[in-house]
């Protein structure tokens, strides 16, 4: 390995390890007290070098998201391209998140960490520069998968795909603001998985278009078939 390579992993290795601080930090202490000189303190570096890697504590928060988004992405695309249904790729969806961030700690941190950024630092989000696209190809891929069930005949013609959207990720953000409020031992990912997913399946079969027959929707079993109109 030549010198250029190996500084260049150990700028990588750093940058993870800063992530890693600051997550830990924003987990125990909450996201509004955590400061740059906590996390170079804990990462054992100097407060020059956490700069070097992020401008400031919003572009370091910023990163934080980006980085979780993109890895769900590069875990969901495999499944959402293989021409599944709406309600089959919903399904995938969901799994893909369950499994990527079963761990409730996880799914806090990044709750905690956007609702920092959108409610403290609006005038940070309208630069384009520092808005999370990979953010942004979620919500735009979820409501995609939205539209196609429309099509499909699975859920109401007249669903706004944009407000059933929003009406998901606002679900999970009540869910993860009381699950954020507990004690840290009394956090039981299971029981936070559990109630997100019911409230998932709730709001689908919500959705649902009048006359069917919504057993198809259960995402708690194996992969929908397609919709049948109840007799």
């Amino acid at each position: 390995m030549g010198i250029a390579e190996r500084r260049e992993r150990e700028k990588i290795e750093r940058r993870k390890t800063i992530l890693n601080c600051a997550r830990e930090l924003i987990l125990s202490q909450g996201v509004e007290r955590v400061s740059m000189e906590d996390i170079a303190r804990k990462a054992e570096l100097s407060k020059a070098t956490i700069y070097l890697y992020f401008s400031s504590k919003e572009v370091l928060l910023n990163a934080i998201c980006e980085e979780a988004a993109s890895e769900f992405l590069e875990h969901c695309r495999p499944f959402l391209e293989t021409g599944l249904t709406g309600i089959e790729a919903l399904k995938c969806f969901w799994r893909g998140y369950v499994e990527l961030f079963g761990n409730s700690e996880e799914m806090i941190i990044i709750y905690k960490v956007r609702n920092y950024l959108a409610s403290s630092l609006s005038i940070f989000l309208q630069n384009e520069q520092n808005k999370s696209q990979h953010v942004v190809t979620i919500l735009e891929a979820l409501k995609i998968i939205i539209d196609q069930c429309k099509a499909e005949g699975s859920f109401d013609p007249d669903l706004d795909s944009t407000m059933a959207t929003g009406l998901l990720l606002s679900t999970f953000s009540v869910i993860l603001e009381k699950a954020a409020c507990m004690p840290p031992d009394a956090r039981k990912s299971p029981v936070v998985m559990e109630e997100m997913t019911d409230a998932f399946q709730v709001i689908i079969r919500g959705f649902a278009k009048d006359g069917l027959n919504r057993s198809f929707m259960d995402i708690k079993v194996g992969l929908a078939k397609k919709p049948e109109s109840v007799v």
